[in-house]
């Protein structure tokens, strides 16, 4: 299969309205009960939270350079460096980024010298490749090329995590785009995350012949991350019900939208665990000795799942910040929380948006 054969799989839908089928992270309602997560004990002792980084808008993902972070700004379109002292810089803006809704430029990652951008454009989704030059602090990108194009987008549930596995391979979350019922066809990406090599081919391995998709049955998962040993572990966006935290089997199927959250049917992988929507909102994630981090925008807060125990969570800095996005490892082992205050959803504060630093010990 071609890349250019990948726009016949699933073809953009545009949503111009949202319909209770189809509900955004940010207006569910809440779902029935409680987290079947229990309290423990903190899964880390964190240090002393400061404002690294400030004035961004309505940033949506962490990648590192070396040691230079880099942020994408969904409506602006802006990739950005930030320096030691936090001052950001553009380093380019992507050409054809259409925000709307939740749309616009979403998850970054970098592999080797290449900057992988996805984003929603005029009626799909897609993701590019750019090449980085120059040194931090005059860093740019080079020509655009195309990975994968032709996923389907919508004003809401465009997916848009993307990250490179232990397995060299590139991983992208792709949301249902409204049309929930292509999340169980697997001749659709739509519902699905997907894996590929870094120049967009199927890889021989990957659990269909021919195949991008690595799972499905996935309504909008917006974050990815890998232990030591390569197990894969995702978030996932609920409707009404549940929000949840998956971990990935190559070819398992998560039920949406036949089931939600831990249903205990039979053909579908029930959650490692769930949430209301109200508490949660699960965005992206990261592993880092022992403990899954969860950035979460509705619930507004920072969930700590231990690996030992992954049916239980610590909480922190629960509406101390606002609306959480994204969260990452810098190369100095601290942990980066990036908020998201200013799109449209959240009460931005003086200085929001930002990248609060968090020493762990």
């Amino acid at each position: 299969m071609t890349r250019r054969q990948i726009r016949g799989l699933g073809a953009a839908v545009l949503v111009s309205a949202l319909m209770t089928a189809c509900s955004t992270e940010d207006t569910e309602g809440p779902g029935p009960g409680v987290s079947t997560a229990t309290r423990s004990a903190p899964a880390a002792a964190f240090g002393e939270p400061e404002s690294f980084a400030d004035g961004l808008d309505a940033p949506w993902s962490i990648a590192f350079h070396g040691q230079t972070p880099l942020v994408s700004e969904r409506d602006t379109a802006r990739i950005l460096e930030v320096d030691g002292s936090g001052s950001p810089r553009e380093v380019g803006v992507i050409d054809g980024v259409s925000p709307r809704g939740e749309g616009g430029l979403l998850g970054i990652a970098v592999h080797e010298n290449d900057l992988y951008v996805y984003f929603t454009a005029d009626g799909e989704n897609r993701i590019e490749r750019y090449g980085i030059t120059g040194d931090p602090g005059a860093l740019a990108l080079g020509p655009a090329e195309t990975i994968l194009d032709g996923l389907a987008s919508a004003n809401y549930h465009n997916g848009g995590r993307i990250a490179f596995g232990p397995d060299g391979m590139l991983y992208a979350t792709v949301g249902d785009a409204g049309s929930r019922d292509r999340a169980q066809n697997l001749d659709s990406l739509s519902g699905k995350i997907l894996r590929m090599t870094p120049d967009g081919d199927v890889p021989q391995d990957n659990p269909f012949p021919n195949s991008l998709v690595y799972s499905y049955g996935h309504r909008n998962s917006q974050g990815m991350a890998w232990t030591e040993d390569g197990t894969m572990y995702a978030s996932e966006f609920g409707q009404d019900t549940w929000d949840e935290l998956n971990k990935i089997e190559a070819g398992g199927n998560y039920g949406w939208p036949e089931v939600e959250g831990i249903a205990g049917e039979d053909g579908f992988i029930d959650p490692l665990q769930q949430w209301s929507p109200d508490d949660a909102s699960p965005s992206g994630i990261v592993i880092h000795d022992g403990t899954i981090y969860i950035a979460n925008l509705r619930g507004e807060r920072l969930r700590a799942v231990p690996l030992t125990d992954p049916a239980t969570a610590d909480e922190q800095f629960v509406d101390t910040y606002g609306r959480l996005r994204d969260v990452a490892i810098a190369p100095d082992g601290a942990l980066w929380i990036l908020t998201n205050n200013t799109d449209g959803r959240g009460d931005p504060k003086t200085g929001d948006d930002r990248i609060i630093r968090v020493p762990l010990r």
